[in-house]
Parts: C-alpha cells; sequence; structure tokens
C-alpha cells in the first residue's frame, strides 16, 4: 500500500490555473519556496493557496474508505490532517492567509462554493491592484 502515490492533484491544480485565467486573477505562482509548499501563492496578498485531494487529506465528501489495511490508511490520514492543521497555523502565524481548497469544489454541484471562497482574491486584488 506505501506504493499508492498521489498524483499531485495535477487536473484539480489545472482546473485552478483556469480558473484564474478566467477571473483574471494575477501575480499568483507555483513552485514558490514557502513553509508547507502550498499549491499556489499570490506573494503580493500573501495568500497561500493548498488544492488538497478529498481522500488524501481526510474530506468527508464521500464514501471512500479502504476496507484493506484499513489501520494504515485512517494513520496516514490522520497524519496528513494533523501536517495540515500544522502548517495552516504556522503560514498564518506568520501573517499568511491560506485558503484550502478539496477537489470536490470543482465539480459542477459545488462551483459555487469554490466560487465564494476565490471571489476574496480578485476582489482584493482589484482593490489593491
Amino acid at each position: 500500500m506505501r506504493a499508492v502515490k498521489s498524483s499531485k492533484n495535477k487536473s484539480t491544480e489545472e482546473k485552478l490555473i483556469a480558473y484564474f485565467k478566467e477571473n483574471k486573477i494575477t501575480g499568483w505562482r507555483r513552485n514558490y519556496k514557502v513553509y508547507g509548499k502550498p499549491d499556489f501563492v499570490l506573494p503580493d496578498l500573501r495568500i497561500a493557496i493548498f488544492v488538497d485531494g478529498c481522500f488524501w487529506h481526510g474530506h468527508n465528501c464521500r464514501n471512500t474508505h479502504p476496507e484493506q489495511n484499513k489501520e494504515y490508511w485512517q494513520r496516514k490520514i490522520g497524519r496528513n490532517m494533523a501536517r495540515d492543521k500544522e502548517v495552516t497555523d504556522h503560514l498564518e502565524r506568520l501573517g499568511w492567509n491560506v485558503i484550502r481548497i478539496w477537489e470536490c469544489e470543482f465539480l459542477k454541484k459545488n462551483r459555487g462554493l469554490l466560487e465564494k471562497r476565490l471571489k476574496a482574491l480578485y476582489s482584493k486584488q482589484r482593490t489593491d491592484g
């Protein structure tokens, strides 16, 4: 089971890039050197964005709970969740705004929630820029 690896949410990250382009959100960076390795950073606004896979980060949006090696997966996902909280807390103490986006928020039925959460990005960008 240790051989099962995440594909780094490439398709979800590409959807977020498309969202940024659709809404003319500029100034974002990938692979920006900041604690916790956010997927996207808007350094001028001090915003760190993480695109979290629902399974890997423990979002309870669907009933995907492996029956094989149950304890292993519970520990693994629990460690991921604890690390996510620690990273978020650390960045917020440094004055960063942290946005965690679940992969399920890119589904059509959840698009309104995603847009509401990200609206602050482009409204803040327009007032600052």
